[in-house]
């Protein structure tokens, strides 16, 4: 007989899961850039083109959707405003700044929910955190060396990218607080239903292209980013402590440097490689056996 998985195993299986995620979201800005439709439009596709594959997904796994109760619902529809904003903010930035720059700022949510995570857990981070969170820090400002440029040029950009990073921590915290109550998949579809709801009125106001002319790039954003990305992450947002996903979602950096050398012929310098050596340290640290934040009460699948 198939024997069950064993407590390690079972506790390991949301971190990997988180990591492949991070790794898949980490192509975004590069699909972005690749959508012949307005910055907001590119966000809406992805919402709305993954809502069908949500709802096949989710009956595979006997999740289909459901509607919470009126509380969790505002708690959802909040997180999900929070979210369109990102997208529409963060989107519009790749188009105005360096993919380095967009990647660096927008990452900010990193380190703010994982900073969200010590104070919800009404504590100062232990010594081994402290040292992932400042190994974390060190490697992405590294990472970002080569192709990170701050001028007036970019401001602008730079400043949409920062700002929807902000956002995006709120849609995080939304999140968290809705895997208490609901399955992964049933939350996800939710919030990005409510978030395609808002996303194209929005486009629409701007005057942008909204109708794609290769509808490959956009497909390949709402299945890598929203379908397997944001599916992996909500999932593992109800399994593990805010700090453990701020930190792992800095491996995005590192992905998104390769994207560039592979995409737009950036060199990858010897700093480069370290920062990304210097995040994984940090990833191993934070998971060793810390009882303070890793213990989780149990959620929903």
């Amino acid at each position: 007989m198939p024997q069950s998985p064993t407590p390690e195993k079972s506790k390991s299986l949301p971190f990997i899961a988180l990591l492949v995620g991070s790794c898949s979201l980490a192509f975004g800005p590069w699909l972005v850039r690749l959508a012949d439709v307005g910055p907001v439009a590119a966000g809406f596709w992805r919402l709305s083109l993954a809502l069908p594959f949500l709802l096949l997904v989710g009956s595979l796994f006997r999740q289909p959707p459901q509607w919470p109760r009126k509380a969790l619902a505002w708690t959802i529809f909040a997180a999900a405003a929070f979210y369109a904003a990102d997208l529409a903010l963060w989107n519009i930035g790749i188009h105005m700044t360096k993919l380095g720059n967009a990647t660096l700022f927008g990452n900010i949510s990193s380190f703010a929910f994982a900073a969200w995570g010590l104070w919800l857990a009404r504590r100062w981070p232990t010594r081994l955190q402290a040292a992932a969170l400042l190994l974390a820090a060190a490697g992405s400002a590294m990472l970002m060396t080569g192709s990170y440029e701050l001028s007036p040029r970019n401001f602008r950009g730079d400043l949409f990218a920062l700002v929807a990073g902000l956002l995006y921590t709120g849609y995080l915290i939304g999140i968290e607080r809705g895997r208490a109550e609901l399955a992964a998949l049933p939350l996800l579809f939710l919030s990005t239903l409510f978030g395609a709801a808002m996303l194209l009125p929005v486009s629409a106001a701007l005057g942008e292209e909204i109708w794609p002319r290769d509808w490959t790039p956009v497909l390949i954003f709402a299945l890598s980013s929203q379908v397997l990305g944001q599916g992996l992450l909500v999932y593992a947002i109800g399994k593990l402590p805010p700090l453990v996903v701020g930190l792992a979602l800095l491996t995005q950096p590192a992905i998104a440097a390769f994207v560039g050398w592979a995409a737009y012929d950036e060199q990858l310098s010897a700093l480069d490689f370290t920062g990304a050596f210097a995040i994984g340290i940090a990833l191993v640290l934070v998971r060793l056996p810390d009882r303070g934040l890793r213990e989780k009460a149990a959620q929903p699948s």
